[in-house]
């Protein structure tokens, strides 16, 4: 599947530009997040279980904005914990400032609940894949 993802990635890269794209550009920014995601969940890193703010917690719906704005205010604070994050942050803000409806990353989150970053970053591949596959970010 990764194969895949990453094919579609570059067949929609190489016809940006052109009339015939077929996803908002938007989807970019969450195809891209979920590869790097995926490849992150896959290894092994000495950050793992680090604690972070759980925004996730008690499985929260709604706003997905502002779930994204909160969740690039927590990646922002483990960045340098890997390479990746810092391009995961970078397109969540992105995301959050193409929507544009009040949310101005990084936005403020409560600290009450924590988990590991493992699973935090578990959680947000998640909320990225549902994003693409109910299209409700376009």
């Amino acid at each position: 599947m990764s194969i895949l993802l990453l094919l579609t990635t570059l067949l929609l890269s190489a016809c940006q530009g052109h009339s015939a794209t077929l996803l908002p550009p938007t989807a970019n920014f969450l195809m891209e997040n979920i590869r790097l995601l995926s490849q992150l969940l896959q290894t092994q890193g000495s950050c793992d279980e680090m604690n972070v703010t759980d925004v996730f917690a008690g499985g929260k719906t709604g706003d997905d904005v502002e779930m994204l704005c909160k969740a690039a205010t927590v990646l922002w604070e483990s960045h340098s914990c890997h390479s990746y994050l810092e391009g995961i942050y970078s397109n969540l803000l992105t995301l959050v400032q193409r929507k544009n409806i009040g949310h101005k990353a990084p936005c403020p989150v409560a600290e009450a609940t924590t988990t590991t970053l493992k699973e935090f970053l578990r959680a947000l591949h998640r909320l990225h894949q549902r994003l693409m596959k109910t299209r409700s970010w376009e």
